[in-house]
């Protein structure tokens, strides 16, 4: 099928959903009895700091709650990969720990320490400043919010694409416990505990754990090794204290560990030695992955990760319409990830980067609710401290140099890489919203950063030849960085039902300095990213909130696009040829498109549901000085992670039993688009695509059935992903300059699920 056909099919499935709509609000199509039939899920959310119906809040974002979640299967925060549209969140490359997260073309993938993300990560309201230790499980959570486009108002810095929020159960005086426990292939073992209830009439408890486990869908067909395994543990208590009507005190504590295996991809082109001998002989075209990878021995060959931290959020209510919130957290993050670059036996390239992490921050928040006037004012402040030290093992890129006399054989080849970066994040914002008649709002916001950064590195090199023995050591002034954003919306009820939006917003990304720099010509400061983003929308809720219709237009203009781009220089002194990773401003981008999000209950127990999204990313601007053949411009490239189409259809039937209990029958479509999966998708001075760097359109295919009792207490369900068995790529490394490498990385074959759930 080409794109044309699936490009027409999904515009038809778009005008089904308007004319579901039109048919919606013209009368039921269905003739049980109203009172039989049960509306959408209403969920209120605090996308805007405080708490409103999402069918309210104007702005496009998707809400999911903790019962929706754990009705679908979902595991991890990959899991809703599909049901956003023009969301793209996988596993990172080369990492189990680190995400990949990108809204609306805008993200960031590498999960290098100095590299910030371009999506805000936040738990509980703290945000999380690497994209490393983001691969959440999904335990006891009331909701999960994604907000698309720039939230640089309320969120400030890294949030040029959007925000990911994680909303924790909060303990109350009643008493909670849900338990589950699931199995499948590749040996899964997902256990998981939550248990909450009063300790007093003033305080509640809460305490959940999980610890899952499965086999690699990866394996080194020599030494049976698995990889691209997963084995997490993790625990958490929560403490709600309300000792009097007007303060409410959370406490909460977190821990969690991760070890596993490595995660490896598959070697998509030849592979050379430094000079450009060919090591391993590949076709020009990958053959389709069959989930074997050689991998390197006698290293490690593990990912491992430890996270912790602390949080007090302080509510008090100073008077009827004012209310003071001071949030406090501390987090810590240790890793130690192995990753094989070139995803073969030789080293080519391995390495082992070792992160150790942690981060205070404060925000105290003041918030005004009376009459016409909602505002919301803060100050936030971020101390981040992250230091690394990797080496990277290349033996076999220096092997059978054969170049007398300096070089007539093979050599040992270890670059070790120390660094330091500390972050000092300084900011104020307001935001302001004027109910100007029942049916006009008017909303305004600014925020002001400060963001100072403190870098130094320190590089050496170990070789069996002395010509290839260096040392350097890099240490700039201080970045200084600041950033004023603003936002203004109006919104208009047209109707009980309908609510038509218009808002524009600014984001920014702090600038930084280049941590994977191999020369000190490449250890240069890049400057922070901006974007503007126009956005006009329509939210309807009709028919008893049977149906609902979202959708929303946007026009982004995103300037100075941080790229790490590879290249090659030659040494002046060995005249060897050397890599080249820097870091640039590349240019802008200029990203337009729309979104849908359609529910329908049509009959009694029957829900669909679709979520369609287009795309339009194309480069304004991509100078880079080694395209002499097109003047110095990149723009012809795809940008990375920018699906034209993505979208997902779905449907479940809940069949009522006789003497109570029912079964649910689920199943979901998600497409999505031909996409770049790097920034470097040519080879310089090529129009031509590196087709490695790309992955085809392509379907995957979920089904559930889960039988639950009449008590509602019990439910035992199977669980079915990826049902066809696609082979496709999530992620990929253009490190071509380093022996030619270029990697992909793949998403998970088919799989199944039995899980069993008590709830009291």
């Amino acid at each position: 099928m080409n794109r044309y056909v699936k490009t027409a099919l999904l515009a038809g499935a778009a005008w089904t959903a308007f004319s579901g709509l039109a048919l919606a609000q013209e009368g039921p199509v269905s003739t049980a009895p109203q009172d039989e039939v049960t509306g959408l899920e209403d969920i209120v959310v605090t996308a805007r700091r405080t708490e409103e119906s999402a069918q309210r809040t104007p702005l496009a974002l998707t809400a999911f709650s903790g019962e929706s979640l754990e009705r679908v299967g979902a595991q991890q925060v990959t899991d809703i990969q599909g049901a956003v549209p023009n969301l793209n969140i996988v596993q990172g490359r080369g990492s189990s720990n680190s995400t990949n997260i990108y809204i609306r073309g805008v993200g960031q993938p590498d999960a290098l320490q100095t590299f910030d993300p371009a999506v805000g990560v936040y738990v509980d309201d703290v945000y999380y400043s690497r994209i490393r230790g983001t691969q959440f499980d999904l335990l006891d959570l009331e909701r999960v919010e994604v907000l698309r486009g720039p939230q640089g108002t309320l969120y400030g810095k890294n949030t040029i694409g959007g925000a990911l929020k994680l909303v924790s159960r909060r303990p109350g005086q009643e008493f909670r416990a849900r338990g589950s426990v699931a199995y499948g292939d590749y040996d899964l073992i997902d256990v998981q505990a939550a248990v909450s209830g009063p300790v007093s009439d003033t305080l509640a408890l809460g305490l959940s754990a999980l610890h899952s486990e499965r086999g690699g869908y990866v394996t080194d067909p020599v030494t049976g090794a698995e990889y691209n395994d997963k084995n997490s543990s993790a625990i958490r208590a929560a403490l709600a204290w309300d000792p009097v009507s007007n303060i409410r005190v959370d406490l909460t504590a977190d821990y969690s560990k991760d070890d596993a295996g490595l995660t490896v991809g598959q070697a998509q082109n030849t592979l050379t030695n430094l000079f450009g001998a060919p090591l391993i002989v590949l076709p020009a075209i990958a053959p389709e992955y069959n989930f074997q990878t050689r991998t390197t021995p006698g290293l490690p060959n593990e990912t491992r990760l430890e996270s912790w931290g602390t949080a007090l959020r302080v509510s008090w209510q100073l008077a009827d319409s004012l209310t003071l919130k001071s949030i406090t957290s501390y987090r810590e993050l240790n890793t130690d990830d192995y990753i094989d670059f070139d995803a073969t036996q030789l080293e080519i390239a391995d390495a082992l980067v070792a992160v150790d992490q942690n981060q205070v921050s404060q925000e105290l928040q003041l918030t005004y609710e009376s009459g016409p006037f909602t505002a919301v004012g803060g100050l936030y402040y971020l101390k981040e401290e992250v230091s690394s030290h990797q080496e990277s093992y290349n033996d076999d890129l220096t092997s059978n140099l054969n170049f007398p006399p300096l070089f007539p054989g093979s050599y040992t080849f270890t670059r070790f890489i120390d660094d330091a970066l500390e972050t000092t994040s300084k900011a104020a914002y307001g935001n302001l919203t004027w109910q100007v008649t029942d049916a006009l709002r008017l909303s305004g916001g600014v925020r002001y950063t400060e963001e100072e950064k403190d870098y130094a590195r320190q590089t050496r090199v170990t070789s069996s030849s002395p010509f290839l023995v260096s040392a350097y050591g890099f240490a700039p002034p201080v970045g200084t960085y600041d950033d004023t954003s603003i936002m203004i919306s109006a919104d208009y009820q047209l109707t009980d039902d309908v609510m038509a939006y218009a808002r524009f917003s600014q984001g920014f990304k702090s600038g930084g300095f280049n941590g994977r720099a191999n020369t000190p010509a490449e250890s240069t400061e890049y400057r922070p990213e901006t974007a503007d983003s126009y956005e006009i929308g329509v939210k309807t809720s009709t028919w008893d909130n049977r149906v609902r219709f979202n959708i929303a237009a946007f026009q982004t203009k995103y300037e100075d696009f941080q790229a790490r781009v590879s290249g090659l220089s030659t040494d002046p002194i060995t005249n060897l040829p050397l890599a080249s990773l820097s870091v640039i401003n590349a240019g802008s981008l200029d990203l337009f498109g729309w979104e849908i999000e359609a529910a329908v209950t049509p009959v009694r127990n029957l829900t669909l549901d679709a979520q369609i999204g287009y795309l339009d990313a194309t480069y304004d601007e991509f100078s880079d000085a080694r395209f002499t053949s097109t003047g110095g411009s990149r723009a012809f490239q795809d940008p990375a992670f920018s699906p034209k189409w993505t979208a997902r259809y779905a449907g479940q039937y809940v069949f009522d039993l006789p003497g109570g209990g029912d079964v649910t029958v689920g199943a979901a479509a998600k497409f999505r688009s031909r996409m770049a999966l790097a920034v470097d998708n040519t080879l310089t001075n090529s129009l031509a695509e590196l087709p490695s760097m790309y992955q085809e359109d392509y379907w995957l295919y979920d089904a559930r059935v889960v039988w639950t009792a009449g008590s509602g207490r019990y439910s035992i369900g199977a669980y079915g992903q990826n049902l066809s068995d696609e082979v496709y790529k999530t992620d990929a490394q253009e490190f071509s300059s380093i022996g030619n490498i270029r990697t992909a990385y793949y998403g998970a074959p088919r799989t199944w699920m039995v899980k069993l759930t008590a709830r009291y």
